[in-house]
């Protein structure tokens, strides 16, 4: 048997979970099966508090493996691991309150300029302040799925809206995330940027990585794992992955055993 990687890293939405809900019993299962023999970590454009509400209060059956766990909120400009209290924040790549300002103006402006059609009913918030990020999200932050996927299949409208931004926001980051999101980080904030900090803060090489995500593909909110040099798998959805991860726990060894 081959030994198991020391850190394996997930993308959230369309990975572990389909956008926005919660993990089913079976991702859950195989996820506190993974902790208990590696390093395993979420990265996401989503924030800490979605996490919560999203992910973690799933993983309650496997507490006693939650010091493997690492959370990387907003594109992995934050990370938190769990401690005695709770969880808590190992850095945070916080946005000043002008700069987040900014951004919200420059997004406003850019769908006013693009002249795309919104949707007729919005659900929740539309550019939410994720302190380290201001995030867009066309229908709503809390639309169902069913609403957000017919709204942007082919990313056309936010290629469209992203073309713009960044003409307004030169020195900031743009990305286009999730099913109907645009995320505005730090210049140099991405998903390798978080792989690079939890790395440093483990003490683990890039080849002792596995990365699985949605999005590796050129223009993907993952591929900047894939351009770092991670091992990565392209997977198409939840069930997908629990494939990946039992065959994970199947053919491989932790370096205990």
């Amino acid at each position: 048997m081959e030994r198991l990687k020391k850190l394996i890293i997930f993308d959230l939405d369309g990975t572990l979970a389909q956008s926005k809900m919660l993990p089913d019993g079976e991702m859950t299962a195989i996820l506190c099966d993974l902790l208990m023999k590696t390093n395993v970590a979420v990265i996401s454009g989503a924030s800490f508090k979605q996490f919560k509400d999203q992910f973690l209060t799933t993983l309650l059956m496997c507490a006693e493996a939650l010091s493997r766990l690492y959370i990387m909120p907003a594109n992995g400009s934050s990370l938190y691991q769990s401690g005695q209290g709770g969880w808590k924040s190992v850095y945070e790549e916080l946005l000043p309150k002008e700069d987040r300002i900014k951004i919200k103006q420059a997004i406003e402006q850019a769908i006013a300029t693009a002249g795309i059609p919104l949707p007729q009913r919005v659900h929740g918030e539309l550019i939410e302040d994720r302190g380290s990020q201001v995030t867009y999200s066309a229908c709503g932050q809390d639309a169902p799925l069913e609403v957000k996927s017919v709204w942007d299949p082919d990313h056309a409208k936010r290629q469209r809206i992203k073309k713009i931004l960044v003409s307004l926001l030169p020195d900031f980051e743009v990305r286009i995330a999730g099913t109907t999101s645009i995320d505005v980080t730090k210049k140099g904030i991405d998903k390798a940027y978080g792989i690079r900090k939890i790395g440093e803060h483990l003490n683990i090489p890039i080849d002792e990585m596995l990365f699985v995500g949605d999005a590796v593909f050129p223009g993907g909110n993952d591929y900047s794992a894939k351009e770092l040099g991670v091992e990565t798998i392209q997977v198409s959805g939840p069930d997908e992955t629990k494939k990946i991860i039992d065959d994970l726990l199947r053919k491989h060894v932790n370096e205990s055993h």
